[in-house]
């Protein structure tokens, strides 16, 4: 077969497996079928700086992580640029970091961003939902209802603090069972 003719079929195969591999990513259940709109506006400097990740619904990024963290930094052309970082198998096992960058969705008071850690080739959804007052705790998912991620800027929060996210979360309509805690 001519040159001319392998080059399509290559790269029709070559499409097709790397859409079966994107299809293969770990989605778990939907834990919210109705996930609102995010409730407050965000102050992205004072959203900057590390947060501790109190606990999420598992999914395949961050399979076997523990003494997960995520640090926010305001660029001043007002890209976020975002490290996570969380310890393999135990919260003294092998640091495991990724970077990525995200953009405000216009018109959501900063509470919705579109966030890449793959380069242009696929961008997410991070919506904050809800959060205190003084920035102390957060609550962050996506559309979907299959992502949630529950945020403190301490590692280990008081069981006040503990309890006013999971019932704001329940109130947002998060099934609580699906909640992975994680271990600092």
């Amino acid at each position: 077969m001519p040159v001319k003719r392998l080059f399509p079929i290559a790269l029709v195969v070559g499409a097709a497996v790397a859409l079966s591999a994107c299809a293969t990513f770990q989605r778990g259940p939907v834990g919210n079928a109705a996930v609102p709109q995010p409730s407050k506006a965000v102050d992205l400097n004072r959203y900057a700086g590390l947060w501790y990740e109190l606990g999420r619904y598992e999914n395949g990024f961050e399979r076997d992580c523990e003494g997960v963290t995520a640090r926010y930094t305001v660029r001043d052309d007002g890209i976020v640029e975002i490290l996570n970082t969380c310890r393999r198998d135990s919260v003294t096992g092998p640091s495991k970091s990724s970077s990525g960058k995200a953009k405000v969705v216009e018109g959501s008071e900063n509470a919705k961003l579109k966030v890449s850690f793959f380069g242009p080739f696929y961008v997410g959804d991070y919506w904050v939902l809800d959060r205190a007052d003084d920035y102390s705790w957060s609550i962050v998912g996506e559309p979907s209802g299959r992502y949630l991620w529950l945020l403190t800027r301490t590692a280990q929060p008081s069981d006040e603090t503990r309890e006013t996210i999971m019932n704001r979360a329940r109130d947002l309509g998060y099934d609580l069972s699906l909640i992975r805690a994680t271990q600092h």
